[in-house]
């Protein structure tokens, strides 16, 4: 190197560690306030959940447990949480009764009718496929299950029902639709 190269070599690297060493201490203290911030606020809400009445119910998945409080008729098992998502469960009947929906994978939400109950029974629980459910009819007198329609959303609801026909609306979050489905079998 020449000595103009060589000038312009030492220059430099003396200008890039004076910055470095003028912005280290700026760096580090915003690095441990933030750490300490973080800290603070975890000690504050570890301390505001000791008053709190309530204390977060965390499911065992070996346990079973009832999925609605209008009827204590089935029971579930959770069989998968999706991240940020809802959870899937097998079901059984808490009489004993050997029943249809044991086979299945079904959705959290259950909606009980006069003509019967309303599951979703999920036909994957593999995180790409999902959601794909059927929502079905189960008539617990007779043990039997009906696939009424296929929806792949979970926002969904009844928006009006009669005698034999309900209708089921849904939305996706971009788009939605309605599905009329029949109740009876004749």
């Amino acid at each position: 190197m020449n000595s103009i190269e060589l000038f312009f070599h030492r220059f430099f690297k003396f200008i890039w560690n004076a910055i470095f060493v003028l912005t280290y201490p700026i760096l580090a203290t915003f690095g441990l306030l933030f750490v300490g911030i973080t800290y603070f606020f975890s000690w504050v809400s570890s301390f505001l959940t000791k008053f709190s009445g309530s204390t977060p119910k965390i499911q065992n998945k070996s346990e079973w447990a009832l999925l609605t409080d209008e009827s204590n008729l089935i029971e579930g098992k959770l069989h998968k949480q999706i991240i940020f998502g809802p959870e899937c469960y097998h079901i059984r009947r808490t009489d004993g009764i050997p029943s249809v929906i044991e086979d299945d994978v079904f959705g959290k939400r259950i909606i009980i009718l006069k003509e019967g109950w309303l599951l979703e029974r999920w036909n994957t629980t593999e995180l790409a496929n999902i959601p794909d459910f059927d929502i079905c009819l189960y008539k617990p007198e007779e043990d039997k299950l009906t696939s009424l329609a296929n929806i792949k959303c979970f926002d969904w609801h009844i928006a009006e029902q009669d005698e034999q026909f309900l209708l089921l609306k849904w939305f996706d979050g971009t788009q939605g639709g309605e599905v009329k489905v029949a109740l009876s079998d004749g």
